[in-house]
């Protein structure tokens, strides 16, 4: 279907992809990994023919159609939500209108006519192809789709510029799911979604007849959704005939296998070089020297794929705590006509460890600042426990950075008085080392942006932490790392985010926000929405 052919591309002296190759063919299932920066976006692009190469080629039949969504940038105006996705069906829409103006040119035109039979033939072709399309069945479509990825049908009817960036991404991926490209080209396509809307989308893409490309941070959405993974490490492409979870341990094996073919290499080298050294001088044996000499020319080196470098992150011990570290009750909160708590109540003690989910716009992020005392709430009590030290994370805080610090001047910005805070340690364990410390917040991609932020959090020790969506721009090693942290901190945490495989071996509890109430189950995340699926079958 495509063929991607010795394609190379370098930006300056850093080579993005070094001759590589790769095949897509139909119904593949491809993961597209890689360290943040190592070329994953761009390969779409290049794919897409948005962005140019080198040197190389990529061969694609003729009926290969393809389709993208970015992680962001998208926004729709000037139509309602059903009306927008419809435009996904706008060459079927347009086939009735070309068949209606051509059965009006018929009446005008003599029987006798050979331009007559054409239009006819013509006709029937048309109608055939709007039959094969199904348009009886596209309102019915454009609906299942669409409350799949969380919209309502009181929705349907909103002006597209009503909803936000991350709902705006979602009638994007509706329109392009409608598409059924030959091709779908992913990034980060949970992203916005919220789980129950992302376990929808997991089984739908399990269907999809085209093949997929997915770049996402998501291991479980990766497991569910690929069957292939391609790696890009080093400006080159690796490729694994199975999942994220088969790649891990097929990457580990053939690491040890190199390692270990190396290690026998340099001692079989050795010994080569010591039988030289030894009988250098001695006539009789110089025709077996030169023999060894000519052998170990030869040798072609056995070479040890290079290691990324990884991201190091132990919280600070906490401080003792009490039992009960915060409760609120009775908490009323809104923002103009909207109201998001009527009258919520919530006690966390010491050791929870809560993941906290619900539909986009339910209140998650609004809940973690108000815990963090940094959001008021129109009534309600707080009351933190005697000891209780809360550290915050907030979703968007890697964005409200000050642009004019260095990243060491942000860093030391947040000691607060701790003599035990050691900035340039934390940052040079975040992959922030010499000279990259003295780099303006301004130039930063999200990515180190997220990762100054962590930093910050470092500098003074806390017995609560809480974490609004810490994965975002983290690729999966850097995620992996911060959920060992997690795993070793003693504290409690409430960690809100809509990556499963992330929260599952981390957290106890799972506290569900809906517009409707909320109630706090005693599970991990794969078992509440097992949970879910029970009560609407149920339903």
């Amino acid at each position: 279907m495509i063929v991607i052919n010795d394609l190379s591309l370098a930006y300056g002296e850093k080579a993005i992809f070094s001759e590589i190759n790769a095949t897509i063919g139909p119904r593949d299932r491809i993961a597209l990994i890689g360290v943040n920066g190592s070329g994953k976006s761009t390969l779409i692009k290049v794919l897409l023919g948005l962005a140019e190469y080198d040197s190389g080629a990529i061969e694609k039949h003729s009926y290969v159609t393809l389709g993208y969504l970015p992680q962001d940038g998208i926004e729709a105006r000037g139509k309602t939500l059903f009306e927008e996705v419809e435009t996904a069906f706008a060459d079927i829409l347009q086939l009735q209108e070309k068949i209606d103006a051509a059965s009006e040119q018929m009446y005008e035109l003599d029987t006798d006519d050979p331009a007559y039979y054409e239009l006819i033939d013509t006709i029937g072709e048309w109608e055939q192809q709007l039959e094969d399309a199904e348009p009886a069945k596209i309102k019915s479509q454009i609906e299942r789709i669409l409350q799949g990825l969380g919209f309502s049908m009181s929705d349907m009817g909103r002006q597209t510029e009503e909803f936000s960036g991350g709902w705006q991404m979602r009638i994007a991926l509706a329109k392009l799911l409608l598409k059924k490209p030959s091709l779908l080209l992913l990034d980060e396509p949970t992203n916005h979604l919220d789980i129950i809307s992302q376990n929808w989308l997991e089984k739908y893409l399990q269907g999809y007849h085209g093949s997929l490309m997915v770049i996402s941070h998501d291991k479980a959405f990766l497991n569910a959704v690929t069957n292939a993974t391609y790696e890009l490490k080093f400006g080159n492409l690796n490729t694994y005939s199975g999942n994220y979870s088969f790649y891990l341990k097929e990457s580990a094996a053939r690491l040890a296998t190199q390692r270990k073919k190396a290690d026998n290499q340099s001692k079989d080298i050795a010994r080569q070089k010591e039988f030289i050294n030894r009988f250098r001088a001695n006539q009789k044996k110089a025709s077996m020297v030169q023999s060894r000499i000519k052998q170990l020319d030869k040798i072609e080196r056995v070479e040890v794929d290079r290691e990324e470098r990884k991201i190091y992150f132990r919280f600070p011990e906490p401080p003792p705590a009490s039992q009960k570290v915060v409760e609120i009750k009775d908490i009323y909160k809104s923002y103009g006509d909207i109201q998001v708590f009527k009258g919520l109540s919530l006690r966390i003690d010491r050791g929870d460890r809560i993941a906290v989910v619900g539909v986009n716009g339910a209140g998650k992020s609004t809940l973690a600042r108000i815990l963090a005392g940094v959001e008021p709430v129109d009534s309600g009590e707080i009351d933190k426990g005697v000891n209780t030290v809360i550290g915050y994370f907030a979703q968007q805080q890697a964005e409200e950075l000050n642009p004019n610090n260095t990243v060491q001047e942000e860093a030391e910005s947040a000691v607060d008085g701790n003599p035990n805070a050691n900035p340039r340690a934390a940052l040079g364990a975040l992959l922030f080392s010499g000279q990259a410390q003295q780099k303006s917040i301004s130039v930063l991609s999200g990515g180190e942006r997220n990762r100054v932020a962590l930093a910050k959090m470092l500098m003074r020790p806390a017995n609560c932490i809480i974490l609004d969506e810490p994965t975002n721009h983290l690729d999966l090693r850097s995620k992996e790392v911060l959920q060992e942290a997690i795993t070793l901190f003693s504290g409690t945490m409430l960690i809100v985010s809509h990556d499963r495989d992330f929260l599952d071996p981390v957290v106890n509890k799972v506290l569900e926000i809906s517009p409707s109430g909320s109630r706090l189950l005693t599970c991990n995340v794969s078992e509440y929405i097992a949970r879910i699926e029970e009560e609407a079958a149920g339903a």
